[in-house]
């Protein structure tokens, strides 16, 4: 007993020194002191293994070994964020926050936007029990055994915790540890890193969790999701999250209007590199989480936040040459190819040109001297020209009249900016372009085939489409070059396992024009198999929630192609989920259908995303603001008195919580 209470004793002292020294930067021991005191501890848990407890200090050092990172699916989804740049767009979006929640005040919270690598971290019972990356928001890598190693991220925490909850962050690299990590490589005659962001993130995917261990990585909180959290605003759960442990940067503030968070901004602007780590803007949310519910979500991102990007930096160099390329939908992208430069911390050697009308209108020529800018978007883009450095002898881009692969004649539709190639069957980019979406990881995820082995499966004449993988044998594999007995039978494997992957991946992988992964969903929610979406006309799809023509005609076009349905059959006959499984329609009805509700206030039964699920599993529409077309107002405690308001001036019946259970 007495050992026992020893190794209790000494894990919570070391717990409370890292918290002063990790979270509050108020040191009360020395290093070596700590160090002592963590060797102690050590010996006595080896000594005594019956008294394990997964959230020990010394459990930080790393040691784990993760050859294949699990994926996961986040219990609640890791939406993005909408991007401001102006007083304009930050104006814009008050007054859309102001239509929906009507004549309230609105109060905001202005947070740093940390340039890190997103991270949810999953707490039960105050201890630390998963970790995953934002991966493509709906699903991510576990990467516990590497966030466990981070000094910053309690393993147990301290006070009123709820018994279960989601914590969402920032994995960043301090400016300061940055350096010290390239002063090691330098002085060891490696490459240095490029930058923090790229480097921090890099790090969660190492395999040995001993090594990351050894990167000063940190990690700064910003957002508590999960059921029965008892919290009113943003700013308290900024507070609360503090309180229990966690390390959340004391910039924030309370604004009251749009021109106290420009202040905000402009503060920031100016004295960003005097902090500690990296940051490209703020991010400014609704401070109330009763507002926020109201505003709800679009498809990609939060109605109750939006970031403000700090003004993006630029560079000036020569655009070598002007090169294009073919998507997989037969989209020609042009891309400059630049003499490379150095730009936020990465080396640019390309910039997307986007459109014949971008090249016209800013009057992009080769051996130009352009400036390039890299801002909200991933890939650099030029914004201008050097006119005073044009050569005498330079002449006007002509963008190219056919395909650049098959010479084919190029196609631009009314009202479209960029040109197409129509031989969508015989293009070779369009053709290995469609397969490598076909059996990416938010598509098919089909393991041991790569974008090389596509292209090489297509030049030995072995795939023409993605139905062929199906039929493809471990004989015609396995001769290939860089393919082994022992690669080629992964790939079949692979292939064979795709075969349960569900009905709205499926959709999603045929690679429909407009159809992206929550379209997907949302047809395959509406439709339920292939063949009731196959035979819908424009009209019907148009009718399903967030469906709008462009898509409706895109999808009629794709299966009136004889041999898009042609493909399909043959997928079909391979096995492939062609429809929704029993399990997913489980609970589903059309009780709803035709009808469309608002959800507003705090519910006693169910929480109110459940409700909202409720709606849409039984075939109605939920939406964020009421109109005339809206059918019921289902009204729980603390509604805003805005709401209930134009319900009655609208004649939208109110109902409650009991009485839309009663409907389903």
């Amino acid at each position: 007993m007495q050992i026992k209470n020893k190794i209790k004793a000494l894990r919570e002292e070391l717990r409370e020194h890292n918290y002063n020294y990790y979270i509050l930067d108020n040191p009360t021991i020395t290093d070596y002191e700590f160090d002592m005191k963590l060797e102690e501890l050590q010996k006595l848990e080896v000594e005594h293994p019956e008294f394990y407890d997964a959230t020990s200090p010394t459990l930080r050092v790393g040691g784990a070994i993760t050859k294949n990172f699990e994926t996961v699916a986040h219990e609640y989804r890791m939406y993005s964020l909408d991007n401001s740049y102006n007083r304009e767009d930050l104006q814009d979006w008050e007054k859309r926050i102001q239509r929906i929640l009507g004549d309230v005040q609105v109060v905001y919270t202005c947070e740093l936007k940390y340039d890190g690598a997103s991270i949810s971290l999953t707490y039960e019972e105050g201890k630390l029990v998963r970790a995953i990356t934002r991966g493509d928001g709906f699903q991510g890598d576990n990467v516990t055994a590497n966030v466990k190693t981070i000094k910053s991220v309690p393993l147990q925490l301290k006070g009123d915790y709820p018994p279960k909850f989601d914590i969402r962050g920032e994995i960043i690299l301090t400016l300061e540890g940055f350096a010290k990590m390239n002063q090691e490589r330098i002085a060891n005659g490696e490459e240095p890193y490029m930058n923090p962001r790229n480097t921090a993130s890099g790090s969660l995917k190492l395999q040995d969790s001993t090594l990351v261990a050894q990167r000063p990585l940190d990690c700064l909180l910003y957002s508590i999701v999960g059921p029965n959290l008892n919290l009113e605003t943003q700013f308290d759960m900024l507070e609360k999250a503090r309180s229990w442990g966690f390390k959340v940067p004391k910039v924030a503030a309370l604004c009251r209007s749009t021109d106290e968070v420009l202040r905000f901004v402009e503060h920031w602007d100016g004295n960003r590199h005097d902090l500690p780590y990296e940051t490209d803007g703020v991010v400014v949310k609704v401070n109330s989480l009763r507002h926020q519910d109201e505003l709800g979500h679009t498809a990609k991102a939060p109605r109750w936040a939006m970031a403000y990007k700090f003004k993006a930096e630029q560079a000036a160099t020569v655009l070598n040459e002007i090169t294009y390329q073919v998507g997989r939908t037969g989209a020609i992208t042009p891309v400059a190819n630049l003499q490379p430069v150095l730009l936020a911390g990465t080396t640019v050697k390309r910039a997307s040109l986007h459109n014949a009308d971008q090249i016209a209108k800013l009057d992009i020529r080769e051996r130009d001297t352009v400036f390039v800018e890299k801002g909200g978007e991933i890939i650099p883009k030029i914004i201008a020209v050097d006119f005073t450095k044009r050569p005498l002898d330079s002449r006007p881009t002509k963008y190219i009249t056919h395909c650049p692969e098959c010479q084919t004649e190029l196609i631009r539709k009314e009202g479209e900016a960029q040109h197409f190639c129509p031989n969508d069957t015989g293009c070779p980019p369009q053709i290995t372009g469609r397969i490598q979406h076909f059996i990416s990881r938010k598509a098919m995820d089909i393991e041991g085939l790569g974008g090389e082995t596509v292209e090489l499966l297509f030049k030995e004449g072995l795939v023409a489409n993605y139905a062929d993988l199906y039929a493809l044998t471990k004989e015609q594999i396995t001769p290939l070059e860089r393919m082994a007995e022992k690669s080629a039978e992964n790939l079949i494997n692979g292939v064979e396992a795709s075969k349960e992957i569900p009905f709205e991946r499926v959709l999603f992988a045929l690679g429909i024009r407009y159809v992206g992964e929550t379209v997907a969903k949302k047809l395959a929610k509406a439709y339920r198999s292939i063949d009731a979406l196959i035979a819908a006309s424009v009209d019907e799809l148009v009718a399903v929630d967030e469906i709008g023509e462009r898509i409706a005609e895109s999808v009629v076009q794709f299966f009136s192609n004889t041999e898009n349905l042609t493909i399909v059959d043959r997928l079909k006959s391979y096995g492939l989920q062609f429809s929704l499984s029993e399990e997913q329609l489980q609970g589903q009805s059309e009780i709803l259908k035709g009808k469309s509700f608002v959800v507003s206030g705090v519910f006693e039964t169910l929480e109110r995303n459940a409700l909202k699920k409720l709606i849409e599993d039984n075939g109605g529409k939920v939406s964020s603001s009421i109109s005339s077309k809206t059918t019921f107002l289902v009204a729980g405690d603390k509604m805003g008195p805005s709401k209930r308001t134009k319900a009655e001036n609208l004649g939208v019946p109110i109902i409650s919580e009991q009485e839309f259970l009663a409907m389903v």
